[in-house]
């Protein structure tokens, strides 16, 4: 496999390589600008270019994007982290959310996430968030655990109570 074909497609840099090539057949500026539809400013640029870095710099260079906020060490202790549980951090439940997540970073780290992005790095990561799952603040988990026993054994006060059936 060539070096060409290891790099992502990008017709831009193929044009570029194919100019060079075309020069170095003996290809006129003027006459490489016509074949492939570009100027002559674009192709004097290539050529100085390769003059100078040689192949190497006619290549695609995409911008490498911005520096992570948290280090490799700090992403890499994250799960350690949230081992803990969420209530080990002050939350109630042991739920962990994006917004709860991003709010461990900044207590530990010192880096201000926002919650999609924390989506994005626990996926980065092969984890998920949890969703919570909306309950009453004055449920009364012993009066739900009652009446769901009384409904399985059938007895009064259930559902069908009081229906001749």
């Amino acid at each position: 496999m060539s070096q060409v074909e290891k790099r992502s497609p990008d017709w831009r840099e193929w044009r570029r390589l194919r100019a060079a090539a075309l020069h170095e057949e003996g290809w006129t500026g003027q006459e490489i600008a016509a074949a492939l539809g570009v100027s002559e400013g674009a192709v004097s640029q290539w050529l100085k270019r390769l003059r100078e870095g040689g192949q190497e710099a006619l290549r695609a260079n995409p911008p490498p994007g911005p520096t992570p906020r948290l280090t490799a060490a700090q992403r890499a202790q994250l799960p350690a982290l949230l081992a803990w549980g969420a209530e080990a951090y002050g939350f109630l439940g042991d739920v962990w959310t994006t917004k709860r997540i991003a709010a461990v970073i900044g207590q530990e780290f010192g880096v201000r996430y926002h919650p999609d992005h924390v989506g994005r790095l626990l996926r980065a990561m092969g984890w998920s968030a949890q969703q919570p799952v909306p309950r009453a603040t004055q449920r009364d988990e012993a009066a739900i655990t009652a009446w769901s026993e009384v409904k399985k054994k059938g007895g009064a006060g259930g559902a069908d109570a009081g229906l001749g059936g």
